[in-house]
Formats: structure tokens, sequence, C-alpha cells
């Protein structure tokens, strides 16, 4: 079976295709592939198929995309936060607000 390997770099991605024998584990594609030989400072404990984390004992399919993900280095929404210039309320959402009786 044939699947894809592919490590998320700062600089961008390397791909690797790589054989394997039917039923082989996402940690089997992974040595084959010698991602830990060529990125030695890389952490391999995010890792998965198709998008979707999965531990290093899920068994693979032929076709399959094993990705390698890094660390997110800060929360994504807050980012999104910052960049928007959103700021949090200072008054509570269940508090009085002004009245709306008519006068």
């Amino acid at each position: 079976m044939r699947v894809t390997v592919v490590v998320a770099l700062p600089d961008g991605q390397e791909v690797t295709a790589v054989d394997l024998e039917a039923g082989a584990s996402l940690a089997r594609a992974l040595e084959a592939a010698g991602v830990a030989a060529r990125h030695p400072g890389l952490a391999l404990d995010r890792v998965g198929v198709w998008g979707r984390v999965r531990p290093a004992a899920t068994a693979l399919r032929d076709g399959d995309r094993v990705e390698v993900y890094r660390p997110a280095h800060a929360d994504a929404k807050a980012l999104r936060r910052e960049r928007a210039g959103v700021r949090t309320a200072t008054r509570s959402r269940s508090a009085p607000g002004p009245s709306r009786r008519p006068s």
C-alpha cells in the first residue's frame, strides 16, 4: 500500500511517498519516511491522518495522507480577536440596562 507522509515545517511542507505492508500503523509510516532522522528536533506527538489527530497505533489504508503537525505557538482565537480589534465587554450582559418604559 502507498501512503503520503507530510511534515509541516515553518517554511513549507515536506512530502514523502512511502510503500508499506497492508495494515501498517501510522508510526510505521513515520519510520519508513525517516521523519525522526531528517528532523531530530521535531516532536512527533501530534500526528494525524487527513487533518484529524490520531494515535500512532492507527492502522492506515492505501492512499492515506499521514500528517505531522507543528505545535501551536499562540491561541488562534486570541489572534483573530487582536487582528479585528475586538475588546471584551466592560459590563455584564445580565446587568440591568436603561429603562425602556414609555414616559
